[in-house]
C-alpha cells in the first residue's frame, strides 16, 4: 500500500468512503464526484498504478468484481446497461488501478466516448500500426 494514496487509505479506512463491496482482493466504493449516483470505483486492495503494473494473478479477481458491480449496479438502479472504463496514465486522476462502473439509461445525456475519433490518414497506416501492436505483443506476451 501507498502511504500518500487516497485508494489505499479508503482500503485502509472503511468509513473514508461508501464502500458497496470487498473482498480479498478487490474493494468496490461509490465515487464522490459521479457522473450519475450509482457511479462505482472498483480498486485491487494492493497498490498497482495501471492495468499493465497489476500480476496476472489478480487480473481474474478484478474483472470478476468489476463484472459483479456491473450486474449489481444495473440490478439496484434499474439502470439499462452499464459503462465501464479504466484510464491508464492519461485522466487518471487517482494513479491506482480503478474500474468505473458507470449506471446508464437511455437517452441519459452521456454520449458514446468523451473525445473525439481520429481516423487512419490511410489503408497503409492502419496496417502499419497494426503491425507495431502485433510486434510489441511478439517481444512482451505477459508483460
Amino acid at each position: 500500500m501507498s502511504s500518500s494514496c487516497v485508494f489505499c487509505a479508503i482500503n485502509r479506512e472503511p468509513a473514508r468512503a461508501a464502500r458497496v463491496f470487498e473482498d480479498e482482493h478487490s474493494i468496490a466504493f461509490l465515487d464522490h464526484r459521479p457522473l450519475f449516483p450509482g457511479h462505482v470505483l472498483v480498486v485491487p486492495r494492493e497498490h498497482h498504478e495501471t492495468l499493465g503494473d497489476l500480476p496476472r494473478h489478480l487480473l481474474t479477481p478484478f474483472f470478476a468484481a468489476a463484472q459483479l458491480l456491473s450486474r449489481a449496479v444495473e440490478k439496484a438502479l434499474d439502470a439499462d446497461g452499464t459503462f465501464l472504463a479504466i484510464n491508464n496514465k492519461v485522466s487518471q486522476s487517482v494513479p491506482h488501478l480503478h474500474m468505473h462502473v458507470i449506471p446508464r439509461r437511455r437517452k441519459d445525456g452521456l454520449r458514446g466516448f468523451f473525445w473525439p475519433r481520429v481516423g487512419y490518414a490511410s489503408a497503409a497506416h492502419m496496417e502499419e500500426t497494426a503491425e507495431r501492436i502485433r510486434e510489441a505483443v511478439r517481444l512482451h506476451p505477459s508483460s
